[in-house]
């Protein structure tokens, strides 16, 4: 666990699993592969087996020792819905996350149809809690149907990270969706986000009343381009939080 991120919209990463698989065009520069793979094959490194997938079961009681409540953005550096994630270990880091409820967390996935059946499953007979946000990555137009698989899924806060925004995610449809979150790709093949893709976005969550938080523009490095958009920084938050 990171006890500070750097990252606009969390204060602290927690990854019970690290490593991952690529699964749309999203995901084609990894920031977090990047990152593990320069530590394969060094022994006791946390990273010495790179970017393949492992369950961290020494980490699944980190955020009960952190007493102080803080935003922890959940897997990092993986995706706690990954098809070879075992649902028994989901259950796990939801049981931990459920037992240290003074945190916020907020879980990100590509693999938004697996995400939608657990969290069904797991509470369909009782209220999912509202210290546990679920989001979904739109990087385009063809993450679209991510958006209606988290609609479907019951949770507190529904957010979308529309990150790295690659090209126009066009118009959608933010109804049951509470929070959206834009920004450009960083990292030394970053791709250019064109401003209008950006603006379509502000403009949709505008009209359909939703929170929008404009990260960065990205570049070779995540604060190259700075976070204003048209003159300003959009720093807003769910209203369940605060409001900007």
């Amino acid at each position: 666990m990171a006890e500070y991120s750097s990252i606009e919209w969390t204060d602290a990463t927690w990854n019970p699993v690290t490593g991952c698989t690529k699964i749309t065009a999203g995901c084609d520069n990894c920031y977090a592969e990047r990152f593990a793979e320069r530590w394969r094959g060094i022994a006791g490194h946390p990273f010495e087996n790179g970017f393949d997938l492992t369950l961290r079961l020494d980490r699944l009681e980190q955020p009960a020792r952190w007493k102080r409540p803080r935003m922890i953005f959940v897997n990092s550096m993986s995706d706690l819905f990954h098809k070879k994630v075992p649902t028994e270990f989901i259950d796990k880091v939801f049981d931990s996350m459920e037992l240290a409820d003074w945190h916020t967390y907020q879980i990100l996935t590509k693999r938004s149809s697996r995400m939608r059946d657990y969290l069904l499953s797991r509470f369909k007979h009782r209220k999912a809690p509202g210290h546990i946000w679920m989001g979904v990555s739109v990087e385009d137009r063809r993450g679209s149907a991510r958006i209606e698989h988290l609609r479907q899924a019951p949770s507190a806060v529904r957010f979308l990270s529309v990150e790295p925004l690659i090209g126009e995610v066009g118009e959608v449809d933010l109804t049951g969706i509470h929070w959206v979150i834009a920004g450009g790709e960083s990292g030394p093949a970053a791709r250019p986000m064109h401003i209008d893709w950006a603006r379509q976005i502000r403009d949709t969550c505008r009209n359909q009343d939703t929170p929008f938080f404009f990260k960065q523009w990205g570049g070779i490095r995540p604060k190259s381009g700075g976070r204003e958009l048209d003159g300003r920084e959009w720093n807003q938050w769910p209203r369940i939080l605060k409001t900007a």
